[in-house]
């Protein structure tokens, strides 16, 4: 049996996260896979050791806007195969998807859209959403297993923010993108850290100009879900607020096989 660490993390712009540390935290921390969000950069525009940490495989999806979006995964493992994105032009071109895949899993990596700049956003959210659903359960009715990770720009219960009622019409927490967190458990994904912790303040999002990190007002934006098969595979799941580095901290499992 093997015992592997994945860890997820908005880094909001690797460039700057970089500044902050990143290469130590890889280091230190030494994940077996560590999937990035919100690069905000191409890859060419990255120092060889950010583009290539020693002893890891590196794949990119990067948005086609300059600094904008972005997803990058770095592997001790190579994978058997690498696919960006879902081959659909309005969603590609954002470069929020990477799609991994090991002998024993599939590993989604993606930054899902943010809904709040506009009635028009929400709705690529939400279809956004809808494909992910889709294209993961292809996979989970052909049986295989599923590991999904990432920034989903969601809170899914009011255990997971400070401020639930004040937020209740702020997108992030409306109904219908919480409903979509339902729908992709009531299709047999586990939101892995509530096999562990049920408790209040697992937050992985602050607001940096109000200083929310200092008092804890946050929101838990960031997770791994698994699908059912995977279960009893996952031996651990946390999440890492003494990292710094962006207004995001790393969210981590460890699954064995």
């Amino acid at each position: 049996m093997t015992l592997m660490k994945l860890i997820s993390w908005n880094v909001n712009g690797i460039r700057a996260c970089a500044k902050k540390g990143f290469s130590e935290f890889i280091n230190t921390v030494s994940p077996d896979i560590l999937s990035v969000q919100e690069t905000k950069a191409n890859e060419d525009q990255l120092t060889a050791p950010i583009r290539h940490p020693k002893g890891y495989y590196s794949y990119f999806s990067s948005a086609e806007r300059k600094g904008y979006s972005g997803v990058a995964t770095f592997s001790k493992t190579e994978p058997v195969s690498v696919e960006r994105g879902f081959n659909i032009g309005e969603f590609d071109g954002e470069g929020r998807v990477l799609r991994l895949e090991y002998p024993d899993f599939y590993l989604y990596n993606i930054y899902f859209p943010n809904g709040g700049a506009s009635p028009e956003r929400l709705d690529y959210k939400l279809r956004f959403y809808a494909e992910c659903l889709k294209q993961f359960k292809a996979l989970t009715d052909a049986g295989k297993n599923v590991i999904v990770c990432g920034d989903v720009n969601t809170a899914h219960k009011e255990i997971d923010l400070a401020r639930p009622k004040e937020n209740s019409t702020v997108s992030g927490f409306l109904p219908v993108e919480r409903r979509w967190i339902d729908d992709l458990i009531g299709s047999g994904f586990i939101d892995t850290l509530r096999m562990f912790d049920e408790s209040a303040g697992r937050y992985t999002w602050w607001d940096m100009k109000s200083h929310a990190r200092d008092r804890n007002v946050g929101w838990r934006l960031d997770y791994f879900f698994v699908s059912e098969s995977m279960k009893d595979n996952v031996k651990s799941a946390s999440v890492m607020p003494e990292i710094f580095g962006s207004d995001h901290c790393p969210v981590s499992i460890e699954v064995e096989f």
